[in-house]
């Protein structure tokens, strides 16, 4: 899949020193509901089980690098407590923080939602964002996503704190 300034690819074991390069940010992980990345091996065991499966999850390189500056994908919920519809997948992405407020999740995530829509028979798509980071729900709504007036809490967080979720859904 690929925009002017994106393309969404799957992941590749040679991704890993970037992935690390990224994902180490205590800031990036954070904001997506997972730990910093402590090594180049641990991002690269997450390329081979997170980001295995290359039907649906997605890394978004930026096209004037080549570089690997995010992830996009859908799957089965997440341990986050968000109530999925039967066979309503949920949908998670995230990117570097130099890329942050420039259009490129949302860019990746219509690149996404139209995959789907050619792709699968899928009805709705489900997300959420913690109340602390409304610019992840901004995407969502730009792409066409709706609050669910549904509000969760993450009992799951690394940092052993529950943090509030605001659900989000997509009709397709």
């Amino acid at each position: 899949m690929e925009s002017n300034r994106i393309i969404l690819r799957p992941w590749c074991e040679s991704d890993a020193p970037t992935l690390y390069k990224w994902a180490s940010d205590p800031d990036v992980g954070s904001r997506a509901g997972w730990a910093p990345h402590k090594s180049v091996e641990e991002s690269l065991e997450v390329i081979r089980t997170v980001f295995k499966d290359a039907t649906n999850t997605w890394a978004i390189e930026l096209k004037e690098t080549g570089e690997a500056i995010g992830a996009m994908g859908y799957g089965p919920s997440c341990n986050c407590n968000l109530s999925a519809r039967e066979g309503e997948p949920l949908i998670g992405y995230w990117v570097a923080k130099p890329y942050w407020n420039r259009g490129i999740c949302t860019e990746a995530l219509q690149l996404m939602i139209e995959h789907i829509r050619q792709t699968t028979d899928i009805k709705s798509l489900v997300s959420g964002h913690f109340i602390d980071n409304p610019a992840s729900g901004r995407v969502m709504m730009k792409c066409g996503f709706v609050p669910t007036g549904e509000t969760v809490i993450d009992e799951t967080q690394y940092k052993g704190k529950d943090r509030p979720i605001r659900v989000l859904r997509l009709e397709m």
